[in-house]
């Protein structure tokens, strides 16, 4: 008998785990993670990038919390010897009709209280000398890390503080009672007084597994990078990114250096055909048949039908690919991009169509579900364990 558990070890359900124990260092607590390691999915295949909260709605709790977060990222980094680089980014016009747009992100980040700056033509490549830009917005709180690291260490922190780290159990189903919850797993069944669903890409399923009503569903959307490749990665200084698209909910293709030098280029944005698929041959029938039967994804699907297709022919053309390169990065030529690593993104849909657009958590009697935490979650994890523990200690 637990006093909690944390379905999933991913940097959100570690973030909560380590916060618990860190203020209730008496309690017994397990994190059940269905993979052999932490960090296994969307942790695992981030890109590293330290958000500041520029893109998100003003008062919203991705702004709110990538703000605060992207300090106390730093300072546990910090604190712990984990390599941070608080390197600073550009988000650039490279076309006459973004100027507006550029204008009206910058007048948003000051909405959301961060201390940025307009740049010139002339400033911008005294930062980044190879990029194609009119104007930019330099956010020099911007960084980047690499958040495996960073969830190997908020694991370590949890041992030691007493807490466990039961590893390939899967759960399969969850029963609320009157005293206590009961967890079953593929492992047997854990019982506890309260639970956290931490579950990322499998979140709204541990939620329907345990009765809980949702109007909405994870999809997944596979980001596809390309890398630099060695030779060429000081063309890219730092953080190099475009004027997200206002008619498609994804950033664009940008300019990543990582931590340990490579340079990531992209992504591509295209729904996944599984769960947990990171290759464009990964299909899983079921998942895809749940996202092709899902009415939600209809009503998104006729929204963002030309943006859609225009990112699956990108990822099936290198050639098309460059050419988006190339608006940001002219020098940049198809022989020096290989191909990169790729990530799944879980992003909650309604069933009405509309994208969750913020960080979306749902209490229950014995139980708190994060059925939305995608960029920048990453970011801002230490302050949602902080908020989610918070919001147990109320209950």
């Amino acid at each position: 008998m637990y006093d909690y558990i944390i379905i999933g070890g991913g940097i959100v359900g570690l973030s909560v785990g380590m916060e618990l124990l860190i203020q209730h260092p008496q309690i017994k607590l397990a994190i059940i993670e269905k993979e052999s390691h932490v960090a296994a999915h969307q942790t695992g295949h981030n890109s590293g990038v330290i958000h500041s909260g520029i893109y998100y709605k003003p008062g919203s709790e991705k702004a709110r919390l990538a703000k605060k977060g992207s300090q106390t990222m730093r300072s546990f980094c910090e604190e712990y010897g984990l390599e941070v680089d608080i390197c600073g980014k550009v988000i650039v016009a490279s076309e006459d009709e973004e100027l507006p747009l550029l204008d009206n992100l910058y007048k948003r980040g000051i909405d959301n209280g961060l201390d940025i700056r307009l740049i010139d033509k002339s400033e911008l490549l005294e930062i980044e000398p190879y990029v194609n830009g009119k104007q930019a917005i330099h956010v020099p709180m911007a960084g980047i890390v690499n958040y495996k690291q960073v969830s190997e260490k908020m694991a370590e922190i949890i041992i030691e503080k007493g807490g466990e780290l039961l590893f390939n159990h899967e759960v399969l189903s969850v029963t609320e009672t009157e005293g206590e919850a009961v967890i079953s797993t593929n492992k047997g069944d854990i019982k506890c007084a309260f639970y956290i669903n931490c579950g990322g890409l499998h979140s709204d399923r541990v939620a329907k597994r345990a009765n809980l009503l949702t109007d909405m569903k994870i999809i997944p959307f596979r980001g596809e990078y390309y890398q630099l490749k060695e030779e060429k990665r000081g063309l890219v200084k730092n953080l190099i990114y475009p004027v997200p698209n206002p008619n498609f909910p994804f950033l664009g293709v940008h300019f990543t250096r990582m931590i340990g030098g490579a340079v990531d280029v992209g992504p591509n944005a295209v729904l996944g055909f599984k769960r947990e698929g990171y290759r464009k041959t990964d299909i899983h029938l079921p998942d895809l048949v749940e996202v092709l039967g899902y009415k939600g994804f209809w009503k998104l699907a006729s929204q963002y039908m030309k943006e859609g297709m225009d990112e699956m022919i990108r990822s099936a053309s290198k050639k098309l690919f460059l050419k988006n390169v190339q608006k940001l990065m002219p020098e940049i030529q198809a022989d020096d991009l290989i191909p990169g690593p790729a990530g799944v993104r879980a992003q909650a849909l309604k069933d009405d169509g509309s994208l969750v657009d913020d960080f979306y958590i749902l209490p229950s009697k014995r139980s708190i579900h994060v059925l939305n935490a995608p960029s920048p979650a990453a970011t801002a994890s230490i302050e949602i364990g902080k908020q989610i523990v918070t919001q147990m200690d109320q209950k």
